[in-house]
């Protein structure tokens, strides 16, 4: 967690923070595009000061009778003007059509214009300027949302829900409007689950046109049928007649021929598969590429990135994580179906006002939707809801837990009923494991669980030194690249037999026990000191893996870490059981094995490969209880949670030695994304904040009164800051407020608006009470700003500033002295 000293983040207010929306815009140009911050304003009344030099003169309408709660009039001292944001997370198109739309009909006339309740300054009231929940205009792309406004919002409109009717007709359309949100859970569970089916069904089919086709016949051979299924009913699938391989096809008789042939073939389809694969993300949706889990995190925490869960983005996320996948690179799917479940909430939820334009609410339901997309990835709805709660979610009431459980299990439920591998599994995977383990295990997983730790670190340390250097390339080949490492990747592959085949069968073979491998295709159970070679081919795979998975998580391409982890984690977890399994086989009455029975197997190495890649898992993502949980679920190996646990903890632990980030974290510090991480413990240096504010002196301030609107639009035009002080003069600038610079931009454009108040540009444009001011010749833009942001006392301590920060959530606070600014302090530190 950074704190910007320039005013340059954008950072979210937690639903439950009590003090008054604060509009945070920065006062930075930081070249890096990031420098964000939230465009929430409001007014209050005015000072005590003003108050007394002002004529007593009410401008507030009398009203015949009370207005319920106070909170759907516009023009009541208690009446915040129900607001919303653009439709699509992060956008601004037709902000000023839409902002600020939820308005009872009730509402006096004259309280709109142009989709904003601004009052009416031509022959309408004159007290549009009270103190009210501010204006908003919408969000831009990179900013922040503003938490308490739209939870705010969302209490107004059930209020006006529940008094608008009585009788069975109002609870109907309560229940209605409570039924949306568990319509689109059910609908996102549904096509989630489809989609997974579909992804798994298209990449297996590609992954196998690497190797040959299933060649069509009389006898069921069908060309778009993968491997698995053109051999279905052999036992030995090198017996199966309708599968062809390369070398067959083209009719090369000889061994030595047929390899190179195969060889060539396989290096072919990778690299075709990853170009159209990379190609597709660059072109079409560029946010389409990476994992997305980053991104996710970063938007449920509040910021706003537009276009990310757009319909165009799960199209290319989708068909590209097929190829991706195919290709046989050391990625997986399980983090890009995150990225796809919550695109798919996204789309689903656009037609239904009360979640699309509330952005809090909108959010809520995007962290059910990524529960369902781990659930669809690991087969795992129970895991999927704990890893939304422990790795993506910023606010996560117990509402959103069953949210999330509901639609993790509709997800799965979808999945298991299409049954894509027609054995009955969610996943390729998935096995089951009911032999327990002995007390001289213990050892063997405490040194898995330590494997696990420096892998993840390493991972991560050299993961990002390579994606550091991608960015700081002044000229980039994206597509080249992944055309680069897709033909290292098939070259390195191919030789290995454990290498060549998809990832996720690899890792079924290394969970699996003999017993339940057939004809033994990899080689993984053999015995004697023969298996001793196998050690030295698994652990020269997971080494290969580790570095090929360092080059290709961070292209642009859709690409995830989590199956590549579990893949090293269950090959060096494999070796370790091999070599354990031989060592009990040849000194059986070795004091360590006197618990083993005679004849019964001691040591399972599936089992060994299970805790490896729970560890590896642990290690890179810095995740505790869901991996265990996922692990379950998994592999129902209820008999090895203690191992597990011990694995997943230590892991953890030796991760932290080399850093508190996990790979996740790790990426959004390095894509400078403004994300608020409460985890983070690290002591803050005891010092005054004053030493790391901006200073006023460094500030572009705002001041009271002598501006004009001509005046006003070139301070925005020839500045790049995201919002200003406003203060009462520079020589002595006591703070009066703060405005955003959408919301000041979007104010001087209605102004001069025709359809609006039609202004001249010499028009005189103030930020305090100007008790005689002509409202038809002047422009009051105090409801634009806000006249109550958050301030502390410029002596206060670094360590309480920061405290605040991560516990309150806040995004921005303003230091004064006895009322007169001196500094500036936003969550986001440029770097």
């Amino acid at each position: 967690m950074s704190i910007n000293t320039s005013g340059s983040g954008n950072w979210p207010d937690p639903p439950e923070q009590s003090s008054s929306r604060a509009a945070e815009q920065s006062n930075n140009n930081d070249a890096s595009g990031y420098d964000v911050l939230n465009n929430t304003v409001r007014a209050s009344p005015t000072t005590a000061a003003e108050s007394l030099s002002e004529p007593r003169i009410s401008f507030k309408r009398k009203q015949k009778t009370p207005v319920r709660f106070g909170l759907y009039n516009p023009f009541s001292w208690n009446s915040p003007p129900a607001a919303r944001s653009p439709s699509r997370p992060g956008s601004s198109q037709n902000a000023n059509e839409e902002a600020l739309r939820d308005i009872p009909a009730s509402s006096p006339p004259g309280s709109r214009q142009n989709g904003v309740d601004a009052g009416n300054k031509v022959g309408g009231p004159l007290d549009w300027y009270i103190e009210g929940p501010g204006r908003r205009v919408g969000y831009d792309n990179l900013t922040a949302i503003d938490w308490i406004f739209e939870y705010t919002k969302e209490r107004q409109r059930i209020r006006h829900l529940r008094s608008g009717g009585k009788g069975v007709l109002g609870h109907l359309r309560q229940l209605l409007d409570a039924g949306h949100v568990w319509a689109v859970l059910i609908a996102t569970g549904i096509v989630v689950g489809v989609l997974a089916a579909c992804i798994d069904i298209a990449s297996s089919w590609l992954g196998d046109l690497k190797v040959g086709f299933c060649q069509s016949g009389e006898e069921g051979g069908r060309f778009y049928l993968n491997k698995s299924f053109c051999c279905w009913g052999y036992e030995d699938l090198s017996q199966c007649r309708h599968w062809t391989p390369w070398s067959k096809a083209l009719h090369v008789g000889s061994k030595g021929g047929g390899y190179v042939v195969e060889y060539i073939f396989f290096t072919f389809y990778s690299i075709l598969f990853a170009g159209i694969a990379s190609f597709l993300v660059t072109s079409y949706a560029i946010h389409a590429k990476h994992s997305g889990i980053p991104e996710i995190k970063t938007v449920l925490g509040g910021f706003v990135i537009e276009n990310f869960m757009g319909i165009w983005t799960l199209m290319i996320k989708s068909l590209g994580l097929c190829l991706s996948v195919a290709s046989g690179m050391w990625l997986g799917k399980e983090g890009p179906l995150v990225h796809v479940a919550c695109c798919c909430a996204n789309i689903i939820m656009k037609p239904l006002d009360s979640l699309n334009h509330n952005e809090a609410r909108k959010r809520e339901v995007l962290s059910a939707a990524a529960a369902a997309g781990i659930s669809v990835a690991f087969g795992s709805p129970i895991g999927g809801v704990l890893f939304s709660l422990e790795q993506l979610s910023y606010y996560f009431p117990d509402k959103t837990m069953w949210q999330s459980f509901v639609c993790a299990m509709v997800a799965a439920v979808t999945l298991h009923a299409l049954d894509p591998f027609r054995t009955g599994k969610i996943v390729l995977y998935q096995v089951e494991h009911s032999q327990g383990f002995h007390r001289f295990e213990i050892f063997p997983f405490i040194f898995l669980g330590i494997l696990g730790g420096l892998y993840g670190g390493l991972f991560i340390k050299l993961n990002m030194r390579v994606a550091r250097w991608r960015k700081s390339r002044r000229v980039s080949f994206p597509v080249l690249e992944v055309l680069i490492v897709a033909l290292i990747t098939a070259v390195v592959n191919f030789p290995n037999i454990l290498m060549r085949v998809q990832l996720s069968e690899l890792v079924y073979y290394l969970f699996a026990d003999c017993k339940e491998i057939p004809n033994n295709p990899l080689g993984l159970c053999k015995t004697g000191v023969s298996s001793l070679g196998v050690v030295g081919l698994l652990l020269s795979a997971a080494a290969l893996g580790f570095f090929l998975a360092i080059f290709t998580f961070g292209l642009d391409i859709p690409a995830g870490i989590i199956l590549p982890s579990l893949a090293i984690g269950a090959l060096y977890g494999r070796a370790v059981g091999i070599v354990f399994d031989v060592w009990q086989k040849k000194h059986p009455k070795f004091f360590l094995f006197a618990n083993c029975e005679p004849d019964v197997p001691c040591v399972t190495p599936g089992m060994y490969a299970i805790i490896g890649a729970a560890s590896a898992l642990g290690g890179a993502t810095r995740m505790t209880v869901s991996i265990v949980v996922i692990m379950f679920e998994l592999t129902g190996a209820l008999n090895y949670a203690i191992p597990i646990m011990i694995a997943v903890m230590l892991s953890k632990w030796c991760g932290d030695t080399f850093g508190k980030r996990g790979v996740y974290e790790s990426w959004i510090h390095l894509n400078d994304y403004p994300f608020l991480d409460q985890k983070d413990d690290t002591p803050p240096p005891d010092i005054p904040v004053s030493q790391v504010m901006t200073n006023v002196n460094d500030l572009t301030l705002i001041t009271a009164v002598g501006h004009t609107i001509e005046s006003l639009t070139n301070l925005l035009k020839t500045t790049s800051y995201r919002g200003y002080p406003v203060v009462s003069d520079t020589a002595n600038p006591l703070l009066l407020g703060y405005i955003s610079r959408n919301e000041l931009s979007y104010a001087l454009k209605t102004a001069t608006s025709r359809t609006s108040h039609n202004l001249t540009p010499e028009t005189q444009a103030y930020f305090s009470h100007q008790p005689f001011a002509d409202p038809l010749e002047t422009l009051d833009l105090r409801p634009w700003m806000d006249q109550t942001p958050i301030t502390m006392n410029s002596r206060a301590s670094f360590q309480i500033v920061l405290d605040m920060f991560q516990r309150l959530g806040l995004r921005y606070v303003l230091f004064v002295n006895r009322g007169v600014l001196e500094g500036f302090l936003t969550k986001k530190d440029p770097h």
